[in-house]
């Protein structure tokens, strides 16, 4: 998937597309754009030439912690423990961006979470390197709490951290982001899919996005409900705080917006995670970008990323690119991408 998505990125910028980067990487001249499957450290970043956001579809960070689910929340105390370059004031900043809840790097500091936010309900705790809804497990007593921390080694709990965050209710996530490739940029919402995987569970199935040309201006200008509205606005918000981590860059941000109900029955929402990297909604993004580039009286583009479980499933006629895989951990699947509306400038008279 993020080779076909590397193709298509080449032939829109006009680069030739230059397969895996390994050593035959000494021998290429000229500028070289990456497409990775991860986000960058800073020194990875500068071994391979990276100077900026033009040079890669995705991010660069200083610090590995910063480009997991860690960031989102804070820490208990200002005593906790936590691992160099921590910044409290990106925090502050996404305080009321993100779901209430904290990140840990001990076990003292998980339990102390625990006991403040169990009284007012169950607690999600996620293993912050994680993604699709993996690493996640709901607790409800301060014993089930104990139970995760024994199955989870000490030194991976004071290396990557844990999360403990509001569980919510009949919830739905969102995907947000701004893409700019080169001198171009757009910026999108969405809903993603929940589908059913080969275990018969719940897993991310997709992304329907709206996508529209600029950046977050632009995006505010498109009509939708204040639910979303809302959302939008607090991954606006973490996206901005990003910048107080020095030397990060981003040409690809995505956020997961969660949104559902609390314990309580109250509406909440709150960013669950970035996603500085190619990731699920990138065919989408893709497609998008191709429209955009293909005629400049394009202004906003619906596009989909879709992914389904099982053997013998067929992508719809209308699918610009589909690939059918055995993945090693997922099983047999396919995911294709479909534009699904293209609206134009209206022309002046």
């Amino acid at each position: 998937m993020l080779a076909a998505d590397a193709k298509a990125i080449a032939k829109l910028t006009q680069y030739k597309f230059g397969g895996d980067y390994g050593t035959a990487a000494s021998n290429r001249s000229g500028h070289i754009y990456f497409v990775p499957d991860d986000t960058l450290l800073l020194d990875e970043a500068e071994s391979l030439g990276i100077r900026g956001a033009t040079d890669l579809y995705g991010g660069v960070v200083p610090h590995p912690f910063v480009k997991t689910k860690a960031i989102t929340h804070p820490l208990v105390d200002k005593d906790a423990d936590r691992p160099d370059g921590w910044l409290f004031k990106f925090g502050e900043r996404i305080r009321n961006a993100v779901l209430p809840g904290y990140t840990a790097f001990c076990r003292r500091d998980a339990r102390i979470a625990a006991g403040r936010m169990l009284p007012r309900g169950p607690i999600r705790v996620k293993d912050p390197r994680e993604a699709g809804g993996r690493g996640q497990t709901v607790i409800t007593a301060p014993n089930e709490l104990d139970e995760l921390l024994d199955r989870f080694p000490v030194d991976n709990l004071a290396h990557y951290g844990l999360v403990l965050e509001e569980n919510l209710h009949q919830a739905a996530t969102l995907s947000v982001g701004h893409v700019a490739v080169g001198n171009f940029s757009f910026t999108y919402y969405g809903r993603q899919r929940v589908t059913t995987n080969n275990e018969k569970r719940p897993v991310y199935g997709g992304s329907d996005l709206v996508c529209v040309r600029g950046g977050w201006g632009t995006l505010y200008q498109l009509p939708m409900t204040n639910a979303v509205r809302v959302g939008v606005e607090k991954a606006r918000v973490y996206d901005e705080a990003a910048n107080v981590y020095p030397g990060f860059v981003a040409s690809r941000r995505n956020y997961d917006v969660g949104l559902g109900l609390d314990v309580n029955g109250h509406y909440g929402s709150g960013v669950f995670e970035s996603s500085w990297r190619a990731g699920g909604a990138t065919g989408a993004e893709v497609a998008a970008f191709a429209e955009f580039m293909r005629d400049s009286s394009v202004e906003v583009v619906e596009a989909s990323h879709v992914e389904e479980f099982g053997r013998n499933r067929e992508p719809p006629p209308e699918a610009l690119a589909s690939i059918r895989l055995d993945d090693p951990q997922d099983g047999p699947m396919i995911r294709y991408t479909v534009v699904r509306r293209i609206e134009r400038a209206k022309r002046r008279t």
